[in-house]
């Protein structure tokens, strides 16, 4: 004969269950969101997940077209993609191998149109260190800066010109984004390609 004790723990047990199975269920979503600092960039990012998607795909394809060419150092060039519109950032060597990366670019399937922000030259070690500095004392600023959000937008450096590219929300975060910018000691020039989603 069962007693009320042992129905309690009936009760107690089968409810641990329950919880077990829908709990984790409920709070999948919220552990990807924090998890990470792309998850955080997910949520906050003015571009649907599938625009995100499409441009992170076109990025690659870009970066593998790129690299299976003789002609450019791909490994010099950074790819960013915004709506489908291609921003190439780095240095080559002259404006041939330049206007060959951009022919590639252009010629990937799903690229509406490509930026030309690419410097003619050659960087020294001591040129990658500065800009690498210059680089992470701009996401500093970015990230300490309450009326940015930092994680869409991403930071190149070549000889001190910065390239800013993402999505923010409007004129007024784009201008505060570009003046943290050009307010670090060291940059010689910001150039703008930050979408608005609101404009």
């Amino acid at each position: 004969m069962k007693t009320a004790g042992n129905k309690m723990v009936g009760k107690w047990w089968f409810l641990s269950l329950i919880l077990l199975f829908v709990v984790p269920i409920g709070c999948g979503p919220a552990l990807v969101g924090g998890g990470a600092a792309g998850g955080y960039k997910v949520g906050s990012d003015e571009r649907n997940m599938g625009g995100m998607v499409d441009d992170t795909a076109l990025s690659a394809n870009v970066k593998t077209a790129l690299a299976k060419s003789p002609d450019v150092s791909a490994a010099k060039i950074d790819v960013d993609v915004v709506g489908g519109v291609v921003t190439l950032t780095g240095v080559v060597d002259g404006k041939q191998h330049a206007a060959r990366a951009v022919e590639i670019a252009g010629n990937v399937s799903g690229v509406k149109s490509v930026r030309d922000n690419l410097q003619i030259g050659k960087l020294s070690a001591g040129d990658y260190v500065d800009d690498a500095v210059l680089v992470s004392k701009i996401k500093a600023k970015l990230m300490a800066e309450p009326g940015v959000h930092s994680l869409n937008i991403d930071v190149d450096a070549d000889k001190g010109v910065v390239t800013l590219t993402g999505m923010v929300e409007n004129e007024k975060e784009k201008s505060l984004a570009l003046s943290v910018a050009r307010s670090v000691e060291g940059v010689v020039q910001v150039v703008d390609n930050l979408e608005t989603s609101n404009p």
